[in-house]
């Protein structure tokens, strides 16, 4: 296991200087980290990473940054909603994934991710979400990014979560069924799947996720989560309710040096995270 991080987690709320992608990713090794999620949005503030935006030159710059920390780019996220209903800004949203796709071949990075969104333009689960229409809509248009894919020889992972598009691991099954392409990947995140009505059945949501999605997950995100009302809130890896037995299992003995970065840390709670997982891991 490759343990990581998202990169905006680093350094967060401290000044500026300390919050550029240099710093964070010197921050990220320094903290015993080996790969990083990387959303350039929300680590280069005030830039617009459309696709003219994403230049040969970025690409090369952040491979070097990342190389001389020692961190690998496990994902470059692009989380746009490939569902959006307005033709127009679709097609802004795909060329954005080209961008990334083309971006992510030269930087060497594992995988862009996304989410699967909602079919409005506020990207939230509405009555519709969930329905074929909705699914039948993200494939059709997921599928051009993922020829684009092809033609970098990068790979698009896509995130089932419980209130978007992809909801399940039947969902993301007929997803990959679709379109049939070895660069279409997924990265599982166990919370994610997850909702306050199949919380207390999580191992057979996760195991069944294992199951039907286990030779494509290319990468695995770790964190945790409490329940408050009828909700549940993410928070870091190891103080919610969570048993990691069965993803860490699954990764040790059938995905060896797979990325997979922590999720809902805080500069006070990163390290404690990736501690607590590393020694799970190394107890299996």
């Amino acid at each position: 296991m490759q343990i990581g991080i998202r990169l905006h987690d680093v350094n967060a709320g401290l000044a500026p200087a300390e919050q550029t992608m240099e710093a964070r990713a010197a921050k990220a090794r320094e903290e015993g980290f080996a790969c990083v999620h990387l959303a350039l949005s929300k680590v280069m503030k005030g830039i617009d990473f459309d696709e003219c935006a994403l230049t040969e030159g970025l690409a090369m710059h952040a491979k070097r940054v990342f190389a001389q920390n020692g961190l690998d780019i496990a994902v470059l996220g692009c989380y746009l909603n490939l569902a959006h209903p307005d033709q127009d800004r679709l097609r802004d949203i795909q060329s954005r994934y080209f961008g990334h796709l083309r971006a992510a071949a030269l930087m060497g990075a594992g995988v862009v991710g996304t989410e699967t969104g909602a079919p409005n333009p506020e990207y939230k689960t509405d009555a519709n979400t969930h329905t074929g229409e909705a699914l039948d809509t993200f494939i059709r248009n997921l599928a051009p990014v993922v020829e684009r894919a092809e033609h970098w020889g990068v790979a698009v992972a896509i995130e089932p979560v419980w209130k978007h598009i992809v909801y399940d691991a039947d969902r993301a099954r007929a997803v990959l069924n679709a379109i049939q392409s070895p660069n279409l990947r997924i990265i599982l995140d166990p919370v994610n799947l997850l909702y306050a009505g199949n919380a207390g059945q999580r191992e057979k949501v996760i195991g069944d996720a294992i199951d039907k999605l286990g030779d494509h997950i290319a990468v695995v995100h770790l964190k945790d989560f409490v329940r408050e009302g009828a909700e549940l809130r993410s928070v870091a890896a190891g103080t919610g309710e969570m048993d990691y037995t069965q993803i860490l299992r699954f990764m040790k003995e059938r995905k060896p040096c797979i990325h997979a970065t922590l999720e809902n840390t805080s500069n006070d709670s990163a390290v404690q995270a990736r501690e607590f997982l590393q020694g799970l891991y190394g107890e299996l």
